[in-house]
């Protein structure tokens, strides 16, 4: 079973890689979006050396670092799932001898190492030769960062795994789903780091999922924590996985003895 999921995993790669206007697209866009952002917070920080507990420089590492961790845990397998409830496909899916879901988690998986590799590398590389910003400098430093970036993945590909399952409920959800890319960008800490948030949103936000997506691995790699911090967070995301791992199995169980098939 674990060689059909290394298989799913490279498949999917060597999909991806077949695009390859998408690929000098997707590094254009990555490229942007950090440019982007740096002047923007260039332009709020002013003369002001530190906000919301983040110097000039950690900011700007910040910015690389959460768009580059953004490559790595996006995905799209709610909106896949969505339509293979719709084709019918997902029928044909559930008798197969392996796990749907487990699938559909390998081929995310084979996605974002792509888009690791090829959209966000070669983006930082760019932005580099004009942006200044200090990657960690140790080997730990680094093994943190990317301990934080694989449960980043895992819980992002849990949140869509929740949203996809909610269409052999509802049906059509594409506004939901929608709405979950905004939220999750939003609280993520993708377009505003969470300590820039009032202390009530901080303490609200600290009973979601979300800030273990993209903030977590996006402090540790600015070094803006102590290494202990760093496990405390991983920790949390380790949490997180489990809690979130429990709806998806309920739902799994219950939408498989209620799926209504749409196409076919």
């Amino acid at each position: 079973m674990r060689k059909l999921y290394m298989e799913l995993i490279r498949m999917r790669f060597l999909t991806m890689l077949a695009y390859r206007v998408n690929y000098y697209s997707g590094i254009i866009i990555y490229g942007i979006n950090i440019g982007a952002y740096f002047f923007l917070w260039s332009a709020i920080y002013g003369s002001e050396q530190q906000l919301g507990g983040l110097t000039v420089e950690q900011m700007t590492s910040y910015v690389a670092i959460a768009w580059m961790s953004r490559a790595f845990y996006f995905n799209n397998i709610d909106m896949e799932i969505a339509q293979d409830v719709r084709d019918g496909k997902v029928a044909i899916e559930m008798i197969r001898p392996y796990n749907y879901l487990s699938v559909k988690t390998a081929q995310a998986f084979g996605e974002g190492i792509f888009r690791f590799l090829f959209f966000a590398g070669p983006g930082i590389f760019l932005i580099s030769l004009v942006i200044p910003f200090h990657f960690p400098s140790s080997g730990e430093a680094w093994g943190l960062y990317l301990i934080s970036l694989m449960f980043a993945f895992l819980i992002n590909t849990q949140i869509n795994l929740v949203t996809g399952l909610l269409t052999f409920f509802l049906l059509r959800n594409d506004g939901m789903m929608r709405a979950k890319r905004v939220v999750v960008d939003l609280l993520s800490g993708l377009v505003l780091p969470i300590s820039f948030f009032p202390g009530w949103a901080q303490t609200a936000m600290g009973f979601l999922p979300f800030q273990a997506v993209n903030y977590y691995p996006s402090l540790i790699f600015t070094g803006a924590i102590t290494t202990g911090r760093a496990w405390e967070l991983i920790g949390f995301q380790v949490a997180w996985m489990l809690i979130l791992l429990m709806p998806i199995l309920f739902m799994w169980k219950k939408a498989r003895n209620r799926l209504v098939v749409q196409g076919g």
